[in-house]
């Protein structure tokens, strides 16, 4: 507790974390979140290449029986007898309480209730979903809505399939899905045959709520999402990979096992099947503001994930040379990704690249008095503006979802 208190005094209420990255088995990564080339596979072949880095997390990562101890658990950096020392990110959620995320919020979740992450992969992922509250809690697990942003800064190529399957094309019957769902053992079940595709446009992104089947693309996405890592894959071969049956089943009781009703169930068919997915799920960054107001005072501000109530983000950049001063009404987590400076005392720098275990200055938790107080960015580059991306969790009270939906 002592060394908690220190290290949030020592940031004055601002966390440096160190990067957490996190393998996955049936991915192959997109090389493009600076991680050292010769370190997307340092974990052994068996545990899968590493193209996810997660962020302000206090959510293990569900990895199978190897998973590592803290995989996907965020570490927090502070300075001990001119050494830097660790502790638990989730530690200083439990001990700090709402000092660190909010009363609001630590009163109505005990604990920090989402996080964001880099999701880097060559080739698309399988038609898959992710679980209602209601679902999830028949594995012990929470819900989890989530949505995409795609950083132009990460994505200097678009990988092998840049278009993200979204829901279940209009027309299409339970019965027709549900003997994909009995083909998942015989080769390809051919499920996105029923459903429909979306370019995927860096700079703008897309709202997932749980019980929407989804097959994301092959850009570098920035997700946000609630605390949880539930999910099931519904498409049995994608990019010519074959997917392992047991994840078919990965959130389903194992008593339901073989049970194809259950697996239909945790689809909510109307949000599937609803013609305006395009409409409803697609976000063009909206500013937070008036630009020409923002950017007489150095800077621009633009809300990136706004559909949401589990969660939003928004994209800062300050402008070159400028110093400002930055106010939220919530906690958040932030991540650089161009330019460098001063963010109140702390150094803020974007790596080019970054050995595993290597820590960095890119990565930063603000605790809400730290927000409302107001944080100072100085942006040390003439010619280059500093972007960073911020992750806030629920009911956000500078959000006004329906006056931002409305207006879009």
């Amino acid at each position: 507790m002592k060394n908690i208190e220190k290290a949030f005094e020592q940031g004055k209420g601002v966390l440096r974390l160190a990067p957490n990255w996190v393998p996955r088995s049936f991915c192959v990564p997109g090389r493009r979140i600076k991680l050292h080339p010769d370190d997307y596979y340092i974990l052994g072949g068996e545990r899968g290449g590493i193209d996810e880095r997660w962020l302000s997390s206090t959510t293990p990562a569900e990895n199978g029986p190897l998973t590592g101890e803290f995989e996907g658990l965020s570490f927090v950096v502070y300075e001990e007898g001119g050494k830097e020392e660790r502790i638990l990110f989730k530690d200083f959620v439990n001990n700090l309480k709402g000092r660190l995320i909010g009363d609001r919020l630590w009163n109505e979740y005990k604990s920090w209730p989402m996080y964001s992450k880099f999701f880097d992969n060559m080739g698309p992922l399988p038609h898959h979903i992710h679980h209602t509250d209601d679902k999830a809690a028949l594995v012990g697990q929470k819900g989890k809505p989530e949505a995409y942003y795609f950083p132009p800064q990460l994505n200097n190529h678009g990988g092998d399939f840049p278009y993200t399957f979204m829901g279940i094309a209009p027309g299409t019957t339970k019965e027709e899905i549900k003997e994909c769902l009995k083909n998942f053992s015989k080769g390809d079940n051919k499920i996105t045959n029923y459903s429909q595709a979306y370019r995927l446009e860096p700079g703008t992104g897309w709202d997932v709520p749980p019980g929407i089947l989804h097959a994301p693309g092959s850009l570098c996405t920035y997700e946000p999402q609630k605390a949880s890592d539930v999910f099931a894959m519904y498409q049995s071969l994608v990019n010519e990979a074959v997917i392992p049956e047991e994840l078919l089943w990965k959130g389903t009781p194992k008593e339901d096992h073989g049970n194809y009703d259950a697996l239909m169930d945790v689809i909510e068919w109307e949000l599937n099947v609803d013609p305006d997915q395009m409409k409803k799920r697609f976000m063009q960054p909206i500013p937070v503001k008036e630009v020409a107001e923002m950017e007489a005072q150095g800077y621009n501000e633009k809300w990136i994930c706004y559909k949401s109530t589990a969660f939003s983000a928004k994209e800062l950049t300050v402008l070159p040379g400028q110093k400002v001063v930055i106010k939220d009404a919530a906690s958040y987590g932030l991540i650089m990704m161009q330019g460098y400076g001063k963010l109140n005392d702390w150094t803020i720098e974007t790596p080019s690249l970054i050995r595993y275990g290597q820590l960095t200055h890119d990565e930063y938790f603000v605790s809400e008095e730290a927000a409302l107080r107001g944080v100072v960015i100085e942006n040390h580059s003439t010619t280059d503006p500093i972007v960073m991306l911020k992750h806030f969790g629920p009911e956000n009270p500078d959000l006004d979802i329906e006056k931002l939906v409305g207006s879009n």
